[in-house]
């Protein structure tokens, strides 16, 4: 562990921000951190992956100890999101400190902690794991990029039997977590135009349309009156996994003192089996710049997430539909389709799942939970089409109170410990409990023709 953190302080004091307007250096920095540190823990072979538009992704591969191993294929990302405003940040974001029982800075969780996981395993075996080993570590998963798309064009490279994908975590400290199933996403811009220019509301208002008044009233049919999404055909399942407690919730999502949180059912459905939509940007008059005037032109920027299992064309055109349907006062909208991708719903039950439960508990000693997540890892998708019978395993380091993508985020020295314990503990149960899919049956001996040509 001491050189795991010391590793981990190397690589989280490096500000490798893959985002546009920020320097590539540190970006490629990290990368080349970490291929040293692959090489030095026995990795022999490894690749630079370059797309265009995206930086580096370090690719490598240990071999199998013998032909009936597994293989497993490791997934994480050295990149991390822009540290915000320095004042929110206790101490500076990229100056790896200590806080009790972890360290704090930014992306030291999501997810250099869990790169940091991936070389403890291989530490563990000396390099030489029970299984066989692929490694695909990217650094601009934070921003978005073309590899995203790009595992299923080259689905030799990506093939294995079970992978890990290492940017999660516990639902909370202490508590081993498997997430089962990520939502889907996708974005829609909504628009009233209703005059040439503004015009005084003394002389016209209570006739002249209101863009703005209209705009709010067709995204109030969105939701019911107890806040859920009212939208129709956009899936809702029961979630009978491990879910938050309402305090743990309100804490997380810093709801304000005495105010209830929106929708009925259980968390669970809420957050993760069912639908929900945010308006993530409003253009109107600021209130410090108000006239007395009827507004021309309002527009609304949505996202939603939507079950795992719904197709993201379907979801998107089902939202589109609802807002076109609208015409508060008589008043068309403008509403123009954004992107969209898919969610995941991983299949359990398999050996590598089998392998990951007991490792699990060996780590924590305590039974894992199954989570899902309203977030979205778009290149899980990818990779899952590559490798079409892989079982795809998500957990990690991080947890939900670490403050990913926020102020003072932190990883705790605990959590890191356990997640190498049971990536060494799941790798040889996975290798134990393994067997190779049987070769397939010769093909039948063609019947001979009849006579005559018939068929």
């Amino acid at each position: 562990m001491d050189g795991l953190r010391a590793d981990l302080e190397r690589l989280a004091s490096i500000p490798s921000i893959s985002f546009p307007g920020y320097p590539p250096e540190p970006v490629e920095e990290a990368h080349d951190l970490i291929v040293a540190l692959l090489r030095e823990a026995g990795v022999p072979s490894i690749e630079r992956i370059d797309l265009p538009d995206t930086a580096p992704v370090i690719y490598g591969e240990i071999p199998p100890p013998h032909p009936d191993a597994p293989t497993v294929l490791l997934y994480g990302h050295y990149d991390v999101q822009p540290a915000g405003a320095a004042s929110l940040w206790l101490s500076p974001p990229f100056e790896p400190t200590p806080v009790p029982g972890g360290l704090r800075a930014r992306g030291i969780a999501d997810d250099k902690s869990n790169v940091i996981a991936h070389l403890g395993m291989l530490r563990v075996y000396g390099g030489r794991p029970p299984v066989g080993i692929k490694l695909v570590i990217e650094g601009q998963e934070e921003y978005g990029s073309p590899f995203d798309d790009y595992p299923p064009t080259d689905p030799t490279r990506f093939a294995c039997d079970a992978m890990v994908i290492a940017d999660l975590g516990n639902l909370r400290p202490g508590t081993p977590t498997l997430t089962t199933g990520l939502r889907g996403a996708c974005e829609v811009t909504v628009e009233v135009h209703t005059l040439a220019e503004p015009r005084h509301s003394g002389e016209f208002g209570g006739a002249a349309p209101d863009a703005l008044l209209v705009l709010l009233r067709a995204l109030a049919t969105l939701h019911d009156k107890n806040g859920d999404v009212a939208v129709p055909g956009l899936r809702r399942d029961p979630w009978d996994g491990t879910t938050y407690t309402e305090e743990e919730f309100r804490e997380l999502a810093s709801v304000l003192h005495d105010l209830p949180l929106i929708g009925t059912g259980s968390l669970g459905e809420r957050l993760w089996s069912g639908p929900a939509i945010t308006v993530i940007g409003l253009d109107a008059p600021s209130v410090d710049h108000a006239a007395s005037a009827v507004v021309p032109y309002a527009r609304a920027k949505l996202n939603l997430r939507f079950h795992p299992r719904q197709d993201p064309r379907e979801a998107r055109a089902l939202l589109v539909a609802h807002l076109r349907a609208q015409a508060p006062f008589g008043i068309p909208l403008t509403v123009t389709p954004g992107d969209t991708g898919p969610g995941f719903e991983a299949k359990t039950g398999g050996p590598a799942y089998r392998a990951a439960l007991t490792a699990l508990k060996e780590a924590w000693g305590t039974q894992a939970s199954y989570v899902a997540t309203g977030g979205s890892i778009p290149l899980v998708n990818g990779l899952a089409q590559a490798a079409p019978g892989a079982e795809v395993l998500l957990f990690g380091a991080q947890d939900s109170m670490c403050n990913l993508h926020a102020p003072n985020e932190r990883v705790l020295l605990s959590e890191l410990r356990n997640t190498v314990v049971a990536m060494a503990a799941f790798v040889r149960e996975y290798a134990a409990d393994f067997e190779p899919a049987p070769p397939p049956a010769p093909p039948a001996p063609h019947a001979p023709a009849a006579p005559g040509g018939a068929r």
